[in-house]
């Protein structure tokens, strides 16, 4: 019986591995872009491409285990729900109210830790922030009017 349930589960994940997931990154107009847009300092530009662009825009880097399902699955998820809530790739053709909510959001999210997600952080070494870089982020956020 032991050797039946096994069979299943080696049979199911390698069925699994014919269902990749959409790896391909939308067209956007990079003039749009929130480090285009707001002239980023060059430190701040770095933080955000490493700790946040990945899920939160339209470059999203997919590594190695993105090939792998159901792993594949669970981070396309994430990568789908970041980009409903904050695509910092269309920044610019959000209202001026958006983008201070936005911002205002983003700084409390780097601020309590949720954001980078420690899922993230376990496999992207330069998401790991120091809590002045976290500071420096925020209060970047928080000085886009």
């Amino acid at each position: 019986m032991k050797k039946k349930i096994g069979g299943v589960i080696i049979l199911s994940l390698v069925i699994m591995q014919f269902f990749g997931i959409d790896k391909s990154t939308p067209e956007y107009d990079k003039s749009k872009d929130l480090l285009t847009v707001t002239q980023a300092p060059t430190e701040v530009a770095e933080l955000l491409k490493e700790a946040c662009y990945d899920c939160h825009s339209n470059e999203t880097r997919y590594p190695w285990y993105t090939s792998v399902a159901p792993v594949s699955w669970w981070i396309a998820g994430h990568i789908k729900n970041a980009r409903e809530n904050s695509n910092y790739s269309t920044w610019g053709t959000w209202s001026a109210d958006k983008r201070q909510h936005k911002a205002e959001e983003s700084a409390e999210e780097i601020e309590t830790g949720h954001m980078p997600p420690k899922s993230f952080r376990f496999m992207h070494s330069g998401a790991k922030l120091t809590d002045e870089q976290k500071t420096m982020l925020a209060d970047w956020f928080r000085s886009l009017k």
